[in-house]
């Protein structure tokens, strides 16, 4: 895998959720190996750009990425 950017690890993530998740494991190791280059803790998603932008949406997918070790924030 190659080194991403961590804006393009989060527009892969994007992406991804548009997507169906497809692929969202990957881009989540991508994401979290981005974060950790820059280090960050926590990675903060524009509510605008989700697939489900609502607050069941929003908490599923902070639990999701919890597991694979990635902390999510949202921005309005």
């Amino acid at each position: 895998m190659s080194d991403l950017s961590l804006s393009e690890a989060m527009d892969n993530v994007y992406a991804s959720l548009r997507a169906n998740n497809e692929d969202i494991d990957i881009h989540i190791a991508a994401l979290k190996a981005a974060m950790q280059r820059e280090g960050l803790t926590e990675a903060t998603f524009e509510s605008a750009k989700l697939a489900q932008n609502n607050r069941q949406g929003r908490k599923t997918m902070q639990a999701y990425f919890r597991k694979r070790g990635v902390a999510v924030a949202f921005a309005s």
